[in-house]
């Protein structure tokens, strides 16, 4: 994996962990989901049309169709996410689910993109979904000593954290084959997938159209958060997915739920234990491995 590659993604990694953690304080539901993506597609606009003015309305019926597969499930993908960030804590579904969709989307970059793994990659892969496991469930899941609402909490947090990791495999590999296979720049991939997704956003917010305005000002700084950290480092992820291959890249982006442990732990004063530094250990395993 080059040196180039490895910096883009371990920039997002850190991108994306601060957008998840505002998203989680931000509680967000559907209005903060509409906000957020008329605030990206806002933000972007001026770079994205200056860059695809002339090339988008080039584009194949094939561009078009990632693009609004795209749309679907990064739509899926936000909603499933801030489902598990109100009912559990951000160091159980954000590790579930950075965790979950590497292991897919590395497996579908086998399958269906012809790439190969290795034995290291097939290790490294292992390490770091095994650690990821260790921090978001660990002993506690089972401990009959924890409530009922601490079980039930924890395997929300699991359930959600999954989902959204299936979701974050589908859109990898629809994102990796519109750049890599069908050569779209990244930028409008993302942009364009982001403008399809307002008239699904739309109908849950009209049909809740009284709380939109009271809901954005309160996540109005979360809303500008995501807006900036969001694109930015889902296109760091996507520009080095042109250096290096989609199963090296994706499990690397994991990387940010280190970051994510941590601000959970220290600045949302969700629990942390011990033990969670041997998945931490895992992690860092497996990526060493992944990088040979």
């Amino acid at each position: 994996m080059p040196l180039s590659a490895l910096a883009l993604v371990l920039l997002a990694a850190v991108l994306h962990a601060l957008w998840n953690l505002g998203a989680k304080r931000a509680k967000g539901d559907h209005h903060f989901v509409l906000a957020s993506t008329l605030g990206i597609s806002v933000l972007w606009a001026p770079a994205a049309l200056y860059m695809g003015w002339q090339e988008m309305p080039q584009w194949p019926l094939e561009v078009w169709l990632c693009a609004l597969a795209s749309a679907v499930l990064h739509l899926a993908y936000f909603n499933s996410l801030l489902k598990g960030y109100r009912v559990s804590d951000l160091n159980i579904v954000y590790p579930v689910a950075r965790g979950s969709g590497p292991l897919l989307s590395s497996l579908a970059a086998v399958l269906l993109l012809g790439e190969s793994l290795g034995l290291h990659g097939a290790l490294g892969l292992a390490a770091i979904v095994a650690g990821i496991v260790l921090i978001a469930a660990g002993p506690e899941l089972w401990r009959s000593g924890s409530s009922a609402e601490t079980r039930t909490r924890r395997r929300l947090g699991i359930l959600w954290g999954a989902l959204t990791g299936f979701t974050i495999a589908a859109y990898t590999v629809v994102d990796a084959y519109a750049i890599k296979v069908l050569l779209v720049s990244p930028l409008l991939i993302s942009w364009v997938g982001n403008v399809f997704r307002l008239p699904f956003a739309l109908p849950a917010v009209l049909r809740d159209h009284a709380g939109f305005m009271p809901a954005l000002k309160r996540q109005w700084p979360y809303v500008l958060m995501m807006a900036a950290l969001s694109p930015t480092a889902y296109l760091l992820v996507l520009y080095a997915m042109q250096l290096a291959p989609l199963s090296r890249v994706a499990p690397m982006r994991e990387l940010s739920m280190l970051v994510a442990a941590l601000l959970g732990g220290q600045l949302l004063k969700e629990d942390e234990r011990h033990w969670r530094l041997l998945g931490a250990g895992c992690i860092a395993g497996g990526v060493i491995a992944l990088a040979l």
